[in-house]
């Protein structure tokens, strides 16, 4: 199931229409137009950007890991890969990848994930369902809670177990690796660029990333 599809991007920095710097715990939500590209940086490596993606033109049709795995017959993302949402509806194409595999199973952490996980002191730590919230929350009653489903996630590394299980381990990014997504229709992208402290795929230490837009 591992995949390493190493593919470095032709688009220059310097000709992109849009740049912004997410700090670590923040979030970050935009329409992207058809044919738009859209590059996620790992700018100090090591780093976990919890991403959705939403039909722009329907709402209630959100990525889903399910469409995603079954269409490609595989957990782990990298270039190639297709990003579905819950009708089928191919909404990005991965075209740029130099980090070379992106988790699809380990979702994001919740203040009640975090008490599970960890310990009940937890709770009142920042988590990226908080994130996406706090992003869906500003779009004019556009999105719910109900509109939250299970994320990519960017730059993170959760190996199988044997015996199925999941594992959290140091991420496989090192600085200034970035994925770069096509969009197939108009995308409502939203990003919480993980805080998590508690476990080992942002090594314990929150970074920026960076995101970039290039019409073509």
């Amino acid at each position: 199931m591992a995949v390493f599809n190493r593919v470095e991007s032709p688009r220059q920095v310097e000709d992109a229409i849009y740049s912004e710097v997410v700090q670590a715990g923040d979030g970050w939500m935009r329409v992207l137009k058809p044919g738009q590209v859209m590059r996620i940086v790992d700018l100090e490596g090591n780093q976990a950007a919890d991403t959705l993606f939403y039909d722009a033109e329907n709402p209630e049709d959100h990525y889903s890991a399910v469409a995603t795995i079954t269409g490609q017959s595989n957990i782990y993302l990298s270039t190639g890969s297709i990003l579905r949402a819950e009708s089928g509806k191919e909404l990005l194409r991965i075209v740029a990848d130099t980090c070379g595999r992106h988790d699809t199973v380990g979702g994001s952490c919740s203040a009640q994930s975090n008490t599970v996980r960890y310990s009940h002191d937890k709770l009142s730590m920042h988590n990226c369902r908080d994130t996406f919230m706090l992003q869906l929350a500003g779009q004019d009653g556009v999105y719910t809670k109900r509109d939250l489903a299970p994320n990519i996630n960017f730059f993170m590394n959760v190996p199988v177990t044997p015996d199925g299980g999941l594992k959290f381990d140091d991420g496989v990014s090192s600085p200034g690796c970035y994925v770069e997504m096509q969009s197939i229709g108009s995308t409502m992208a939203l990003i919480s660029n993980c805080p998590q402290l508690n476990n080992p795929c942002n090594a314990y230490n929150p970074t920026p990333i960076q995101v970039l837009i290039w019409d073509k």
